[in-house]
């Protein structure tokens, strides 16, 4: 019997963010990306550079409202 898309969806949206963030960069990892879009290793260790950091907590992410409200606030 094949796993349930939807399922495994539904079960993963109940996770941490962090655990969620995982899943989702380990699925994108397996896509092959590389052939359509040629990536140089400088920002592919950038990449795994942030990666690292959101992972480990040294960096956090702010989401897009937050962003905005505190830019119109800058520049308003």
């Amino acid at each position: 019997m094949q796993p349930d898309p939807q399922r495994i969806i539904d079960d993963a949206l109940q996770l941490e963010p962090a655990a969620r963030a995982l899943i989702a960069e380990t699925l994108l990892e397996t896509l092959d990306f590389e052939e359509d879009f040629p990536i140089s290793q400088e920002w592919m260790d950038e990449i795994h550079r942030r990666c690292a950091a959101i992972d480990n907590g040294t960096d956090k992410l702010v989401d897009h409202d937050t962003v905005m409200q505190q830019l119109r606030g800058k520049y308003a």
